[in-house]
């Protein structure tokens, strides 16, 4: 699904409520448009509120981003001071994360019921206002060249994708990734129907009385809160957007997006005159044939590529055809894991052709509670496995061979396979730390979060066969 499409849907939905609530409320409902748009923002902000309160982690996690990029900014920038509150901030990431979506979706359905109309209006202002700031932040950090500080802006150059730290806002989670860009012109766009909230937050309708409003708006915030709990503390979400779904052969999909990578094509070449700036965009084979007449000192050359691509070949009856199909780039492609020695062991992991366990770790702590974990069930789990022929290896965020290998004595597996490899990828895989996936031939037959984890009994009854 495209922003566009998500957008028009919930436009239709919004439409349609209206319609029944000036049926329902006839002389409640005074102002159309203003209703519409109630009802709009109030779905948007439900439905973006919804696809990141099924993983309240991964919204924690894009909060860490932010918060290390702002770090690296004001202390580039000398304001040392400021720079140290954002390593003490992320420490309470996830709390950070619960309170935005809640707040988000609360908030969603205080517009549609016109609760505290006036407060509302500021409050849906605030955090639009807020956004905006971010996303634009997040966009115009594409105009700062490598080694060159965000406040720096006399040096500031062209629009470079790559130059940007957090490439993705997180506004709808994993379920769409927006460019910076598209996440700051919506915010942009939602900054028209918040300023006509506060001016004419008298004229927003009112569904039911003042008490059962009320009543709606504090239940809708208890059970959002224990919805947030629920999807990090016990469970793995219950809904995956990532691509490390339980089904995903990861082997198959690896080779894939390898091979999409692999095909990519220069489509044509951009040539910019270094004195007049005069800009020509040539086709690749037009290019093969003139490139003589730009010398390069003259003109400046950029590529211009096609979107990675796989062949597919499509069957209707009796008709074969070759096709090509667009195929972007996901975390799959990143999973790669080293031995403590720096060789490569993700084929090994992913051409085991018997079931296997891999658990993953993507922050160590020196804890008794968290060491307790792994010297419990993950031990208990290690060793039932073992005598069943069943393989078990770990996998942790990258660290020193020394430390990896500490690390499995303290926590009861040393004589266990032990890896690593980026944490990005790894908490893509996985959101509980620890986390338990059972594999076979390299594809997932099943997640577990570590409070969720099934003895080994009941793993080999369920799944292995």
């Amino acid at each position: 699904m495209t922003i566009l499409t998500l957008v028009l849907v919930i436009a239709i939905v919004a439409a349609v409520l209206t319609v029944v609530m000036k049926v329902v409320w006839p002389k409640r409902i005074t102002t159309w448009w203003l209703s519409f748009l109630q009802n709009f923002c109030g779905g948007l902000f439900l439905f973006s509120g919804f696809v990141k309160a099924v993983d309240p982690m991964g919204t924690a996690f894009k909060l860490e981003q932010y918060f290390a990029e702002f770090n690296a900014t004001f202390s580039g920038a000398g304001w040392d001071g400021l720079a140290a509150l954002f390593p003490w901030l992320s420490q309470f990431s996830v709390g950070f994360s619960v309170f935005m979506i809640v707040f988000e979706m609360v908030l969603g359905v205080m517009l549609i019921l016109g609760a505290m109309r006036g407060l509302t209006a500021w409050l849906f202002f605030l955090l639009v206002l807020f956004f905006t700031a971010l996303t634009g932040f997040t966009y115009l950090t594409g105009y700062v060249p490598a080694g060159v500080n965000f406040f720096e802006f006399s040096k500031w150059g062209e629009f470079v994708e790559t130059n940007m730290k957090v490439t993705d806002c997180g506004c709808f989670g994993d379920f769409i990734k927006l460019k910076p860009k598209t996440s700051f012109l919506k915010d942009v766009f939602l900054m028209v129907p918040a300023i006509l909230f506060v001016l004419m937050f008298r004229r927003k309708h009112q569904l039911f009385s003042p008490k059962v409003r009320n009543i709606i708006v504090a239940a809708s915030t208890v059970l959002l809160l224990v919805y947030n709990m629920n999807n990090y503390l016990w469970n793995e979400p219950h809904l995956d957007f990532r691509p490390f779904k339980v089904g995903v052969n990861i082997a198959q999909q690896k080779n894939l997006e390898m091979e999409a990578q692999n095909n990519v094509e220069i489509t044509a070449y951009e040539l910019t005159n270094k004195k007049s700036g005069e800009v020509k965009t040539i086709a690749y084979d037009q290019f093969l044939k003139e490139y003589e007449k730009y010398s390069k000192e003259e003109w400046n050359f950029e590529q211009i590529q096609s979107e990675p691509f796989v062949w597919d070949t499509i069957r209707k009856g009796d008709d074969v055809k070759v096709e090509k199909r667009i195929l972007k780039p996901s975390k799959i492609s990143d999973f790669n894991i080293m031995a403590g020695d720096d060789s490569d062991v993700t084929y090994e992991i992913l051409e085991d052709q018997g079931y296997n366990f891999l658990v993953v770790g993507y922050k160590l702590y020196n804890k008794p509670e968290y060491l307790e974990k792994w010297k419990g069930k993950i031990a208990t789990l290690a060793a039932a496995a073992a005598k069943d022929g069943v393989n078990l290896r770990s996998v942790v965020a990258y660290t020193d061979a020394e430390t990896l290998k500490s690390f499995g004595e303290v926590a009861g597996i040393g004589q266990y396979p032990l890896y690593k490899a980026d944490d990005i990828m790894l908490k893509t895989i996985i959101r509980s730390n620890p986390g338990v996936l059972l594999l076979k031939n390299g594809k997932i037959v099943m997640k577990w979060h570590y409070n969720k984890l099934p003895e080994y009994a009941q793993i080999k009854a369920d799944y292995i066969r």
